[in-house]
């Protein structure tokens, strides 16, 4: 098997406000936020009350359904707010951060002479669990459980996504010490993908089994490596870890502590200067959105996380669990009058009738949030298939998912796809159908049906 990767379908969206390889300091939040919803399938058990005082990594709340499974605090300091909706759900444990940052000492943790029971205990009791995450049901792993591989994405392909080259630079010895724990929870490989043009850590690591991407996104996406490496069947198990992720797992067996730090891209094309913040999970994003030349009355859409697949957030809103990009782009609520009936340079499309953005194949685009045009019925246009480079056929799995045909959805693959990986066919989709939220639904019927 080659461990070169080259992907032809799919699509390079190039967006102008790239962020620029500089890194600052983001002012220190006053305030951090958990929501539960960040963690999918999770229903919180909380630990503390309001007016509690907690250390960074001393647990919050736990999985009802795992008591196991704990998720900690990124901060020191006091719970401020519990935010609860309908039936009492938490929303979000909102807390007020000390000045001075003290840490829940977890101990130093020799992973040689450790074996994987030991490990997933530690994991398990420190807080960083929740950064394994499974497929299939692309929900946080079940400890109870062993993959047949492990597979992580040291290159991120999508639009103005944060360059992991480059905010993972000097970090490793946190990266080997989490790949050599990884590597003891799974009998088979600890799978990673680079770019095939780029300069990554990874590359010089051990444990691990390195394989170089190239081609449009989504090449970067972790679904794309299982595909094109070790396609998940029914009754198998394969983990997946985002890069940035394995920096606190290393550095928690290193020192003992939970430091929830995180290099984040402030990228878009309403951003004065787009560059990278050293910040913590859940911080507040106003800091460092309004600081850069953003109107805090203007209409633009703050997204946590990248323009294809990340969260809508307020302009009071916080960082999200899993996200290394803050993208703000403008708000796409103005139509232009016969906009279908004259040529168009400014916007990306697969189609040459009246779109001319394939005639500069290099240039950068300033788009908005319009979908430019309303849901409608499924139209068979093949354009699915132009940017799904997986080995699924993407619209009939899309209605299986529909229509709930369990044997169907099994038959067709659903076992190795996420959301993530039809984020482009939605962006194409000439009918507007929610192709993620539709995917997501579909893998929630199945955890419930067959578990």
């Amino acid at each position: 098997m080659s461990n070169d990767i080259k992907i032809k379908k799919g699509l390079d969206i190039k967006l102008i406000g790239e962020a620029e390889k500089a890194t600052e300091n983001a002012i220190i939040s006053n305030f951090c936020t958990l929501r539960p919803e960040d963690f999918h399938g999770v229903i919180p058990k909380l630990l503390v009350k309001v007016g509690a005082k907690v250390k960074a990594g001393e647990p919050v709340f736990y999985d009802k359904s795992n008591e196991a499974i704990k998720f900690v605090s990124p901060v020191s300091g006091e719970i401020l707010e519990i935010l609860r909706g309908e039936k009492r759900k938490i929303l979000a444990v909102k807390l007020q951060a000390d000045k001075e940052q003290t840490y829940q000492d977890n101990g130093k943790f020799d992973v040689n002479s450790s074996n994987a029971d030991k490990i997933k205990a530690h994991l398990l009791a420190s807080g960083c669990w929740p950064f394994v995450k499974q497929r299939p049901y692309d929900v946080i792993a079940n400890p109870n459980k062993s993959p047949k591989a492990i597979f992580i994405s040291g290159y991120a392909s999508a639009p103005l996504a944060a360059d992991l080259d480059y905010t993972l630079k000097g970090k490793e010895a946190e990266l080997q010490a989490a790949i050599n724990a990884l590597g003891k929870l799974t009998d088979g490989q600890v799978h990673v993908s680079v770019s095939k043009n780029g300069n990554s850590p990874f590359s010089g690591l051990s444990g691990l089994t390195l394989h170089t991407v190239s081609g449009p996104h989504p090449s970067g996406n972790v679904g794309t490596l299982i595909n094109k490496i070790d396609p998940v069947n029914k009754g198998e198990v394969v983990w997946t870890v985002n890069a940035q992720d394995l920096v606190i797992i290393g550095d928690l067996l290193l020192t003992g502590k939970f430091n929830a730090e995180r290099i984040v891209a402030l990228a878009g094309s309403s951003i004065k200067k787009p560059r990278y913040f050293k910040t913590k999970i859940g911080s507040e994003i106003a800091t460092m959105v309004y600081d850069n030349g953003v109107e805090k009355d203007g209409n633009n859409r703050i997204i946590s996380g990248n323009v294809l697949t990340g969260k809508q957030v307020k302009p009071d809103g916080c960082l999200d669990y899993y996200s290394n990009v803050i993208t703000v782009i403008p708000e796409g609520d103005d139509y232009e009058l016969f906009g279908w009936n004259k040529p168009i340079f400014n916007k990306i499309s697969l189609s040459r009738a009246l779109t001319f953005s394939w005639l500069t194949p290099n240039k950068k685009f300033d788009l908005n949030t319009n979908t430019n045009g309303e849901h409608r019925a499924f139209v068979l246009t093949g354009n699915y298939e132009e940017v799904f480079p997986l080995d699924i056929f993407p619209l009939q799995i899309l209605k299986a998912c529909m229509y709930n045909d369990l044997d169907e959805m099994e038959a067709l693959g659903m076992y190795e796809v996420a959301p993530e990986d039809f984020a482009l066919t939605e962006f194409v989709c000439v009918s507007k159908q929610p192709h993620q939220e539709i995917i997501r639904k579909g893998l929630d019927v199945m955890i419930k049906e067959i578990g």
